[in-house]
């Protein structure tokens, strides 16, 4: 069975993982969910990466996944450890070189958030409580109040150091119900960026806390070729 290295979103908390890792386990994979220190001044992108690799260990047969920010990290990883798969969960893709304070204007994810807030009814500038959190089941927020860390704005000046997007297999899934990068702004970027198609899921921005066991089951299905 494969190993799956989960790389979280901006704040790098483990924690995100918490309910896909039995899941993922129960279909009989190992899984590694990895802590970044994110909210650390003095770590930027590189050191994300090194955190991950240290992660990895000695693991083979393995599929990264990255959440958000996290697609940053991975490709710099997959340059460096084995890695069968690569999975992007409502990813931050990025170009060789763009940095993630450059992502989000390049990719016009703030237009994109706002027209799919007015289509939708809603308005304001972003808000946890709408853009994140709407669909994780309130037991579930309450129980990652003490978990959350805020990311250092240290990343966001450092560049992706690639030069191009691994050549390694890689699977693009979204969020169906994501009020943060709307499927259609995703579908768009993904194209563009990495000229892949995406796959939907049930869920919104955080996926791995509102639907954890259609998540794992679509890894599994990714990790065995049945996808």
């Amino acid at each position: 069975m494969s190993t799956f290295v989960l790389v979280p979103g901006a704040g790098g908390v483990g924690w995100y993982w918490h309910r896909v890792v039995p899941e993922l386990e129960r279909l009989g994979h190992q899984a590694v969910a990895v802590d970044i220190r994110e909210d650390d001044p003095r770590l930027g992108l590189q050191d994300y990466a090194e955190t991950v690799v240290t992660a990895t260990g000695d693991h083979r047969d393995v599929v990264l996944v990255g959440q958000s920010l996290g697609a940053f990290t991975v490709p710099v990883v997959a340059g460096r450890v084995p890695v069968r798969l690569i999975v992007l969960i409502n990813p931050m893709v990025p170009l060789p070189g763009e940095t993630p304070g450059e992502w989000w204007e390049a990719t016009g994810q703030p237009q994109a958030r706002e027209l799919n807030d007015r289509l939708n009814g809603r308005s304001g500038d972003f808000d946890e409580r709408v853009h994140f959190l709407h669909d994780v089941p309130p037991e579930v927020v309450a129980a990652g109040a003490a978990e959350q860390r805020a990311p250092s704005g240290t990343p966001f000046k450092q560049r992706c150091e690639i030069d191009r997007w691994p050549d390694v297999p890689t699977r693009v899934l979204v969020g169906r119900d994501d009020r943060f990068f709307p499927v259609d702004f995703q579908r768009r970027m993904v194209r563009t960026r990495l000229g892949l198609g995406i796959d939907e899921i049930q869920g919104g921005h955080l996926v791995a806390l509102s639907n954890p066991v259609e998540l794992a089951s679509r890894l599994d299905g990714y990790a065995r070729g049945f996808l």
